[in-house]
């Protein structure tokens, strides 16, 4: 339902108030009409209007002095004013004063009512744009977030908690924990939000180039320096930068870095101008800085200026209750409003699997299924094993064990729920959420016990 605009029409002239009031009706407007400036105002301060039409010339408090209280204390209300043709100049400095438009008397009503649907329309969409820029902020902070653990729970509490600080951040936890997500969220729930969030891998540059990608350089630094180029650093003034895979950078970078948590400053490749800058300074590792720090790999007073703050990120091991969830998300993003579902053997394969990759290795796989699940809208075990043949590491994380692994619990599974039902397999199809032809392909291909197929 559309809401209906509100208008407060103000005019000392009873002809006008009456019969613009009753057009403004009729064209679907909600009209209080009065007669002077000082009514206009207390009422202001009682009821809220999306638009005020008001003479310019009325008696006490005239029309631009409404227009200045209503701006003052009401920016959104929107402001049309009626005017003379003596007071056009006046209407035309009030437009600049934040007037939305003026009309010369005489006018038809229609063409009042014309200017209202424009100007009203350009406010439907400001507050469009401002509702669904908040929509992405929110978003930003905790929609790729999912989790009802405890680990989980208390993660969201400590960003809502640090985000109000303007301390460095350092973000530890294995690859594929969501790090760079806990960095979106506290940019995002800080009060530096609406301002540059600058994300760079240090892992990603070899030494010379990660310099001039964090500091930029002046034009003739180096020989293929054609131009100045601003760095991430500069690019993310007023903001956030969030530096992963800080153990990867260098010794001789990691000084550089450390003045600029100390004294917010730095200059340029080749240049000579010092530039400074406020920005908030979150790091992410994947390793042990402590550790590096002992070896001499990262500098100590490095450290202490980054882990001013510490989070921890848990693998996904060790919150296992997250997994359903963290699937079902997963299944909703990627599925594009078409509705998948995973089978209970499956599921039960997936809560136990220990997914060393963590939830990347899990949104992989879930991606992965449904591109190889088509139009049978049922994620079965083969699509899940396929789908993470490219996401496992050779070895330890081989697919072919989790191919095992996979078929084992399935198997077994299938062999409970038989015996449940003293092998009834239209029964165990049922309760097994697939078809008994499905049922009887896994039977085969899983060499389950001959004894639970009568």
């Amino acid at each position: 339902m559309v809401k209906k605009v509100k208008i407060l029409l103000v005019d000392d002239e009873k002809t006008i108030r009456l019969t613009l009031s009753d057009s403004l009706r009729e064209a679907g407007f909600i009209v209080k009409a009065i007669e002077n400036g000082q009514n206009a105002k207390n009422i202001l301060k009682q009821e809220k209007f999306d638009c005020v039409i008001s003479d310019i010339r009325l008696p006490g408090i005239d029309g631009v002095s409404l227009l200045k209280f209503t701006k003052e204390h009401f920016s959104d209300t929107e402001v049309i004013l009626i005017t003379g043709f003596g007071d056009v100049e006046q209407a035309v400095e009030a437009v600049k004063a934040g007037a939305n438009d003026y009309i010369m008397k005489p006018f038809m009503n229609d063409e009042v009512i014309l200017r209202l649907k424009k100007i009203t329309e350009v406010k439907r969409l400001k507050d469009e744009n401002v509702k669904l820029k908040q929509q992405l902020v929110e978003n930003a902070r905790f929609g790729e977030f999912v989790g009802k653990s405890k680990q989980m729970r208390e993660l969201f509490k400590l960003i809502e908690t640090i985000s109000k600080t303007d301390s460095s951040v350092l973000i530890c936890g294995d690859s594929g924990t969501g790090k760079e997500l806990v960095a979106n969220s506290i940019h995002y729930s800080s009060y530096r939000k609406n301002k540059p969030f600058v994300k760079l891998s240090c892992a990603v540059f070899p030494e010379t180039l990660l310099e001039d990608e964090l500091f930029g350089h002046e034009k003739g630094a180096y020989t293929d320096a054609k131009a100045r180029k601003t760095g991430r650093f500069e690019q993310a003034n007023g903001g956030t930068i969030f530096l992963d895979d800080i153990d990867d950078m260098s010794l001789k970078l990691q000084v550089k870095l450390l003045r600029i948590l100390q004294e917010r400053c730095f200059e340029r490749l080749g240049g000579t101008q010092t530039i400074q800058i406020d920005i908030r300074v979150i790091a992410a590792t994947k390793n042990d800085l402590g550790k590096l720090v002992e070896e001499g790999l990262f500098r100590k007073d490095l450290f202490y200026r980054l882990n001013v703050i510490p989070i921890f990120i848990p693998p996904l091991a060790e919150h296992p209750e997250d997994i359903q969830l963290l699937a079902e998300h997963f299944i909703k993003l990627y599925g594009k409003g078409r509705k998948y579902y995973i089978q209970p053997g499956t599921l039960k394969a997936i809560m136990e699997y220990k997914w060393p990759g963590n939830v990347r290795e899990l949104e992989n796989s879930i991606e992965r299924a449904i591109a190889f699940a088509g139009e049978s809208r049922e994620l079965e075990m083969d699509h899940l094993v396929l789908s993470s043949r490219q996401s496992f590491i050779p070895g330890e994380n081989d697919p072919a064990k989790l191919r095992d692994f996979l078929n084992k619990v399935s198997a077994e599974h299938i062999s409970k729920i038989l015996a449940q039902v003293k092998g009834r397999k239209t029964e165990a199809a049922r309760i097994l959420g697939i078809s008994r032809k499905c049922l009887w392909k896994k039977i085969k291909d899983m060499g389950i016990n001959k004894k639970h197929q009568g």
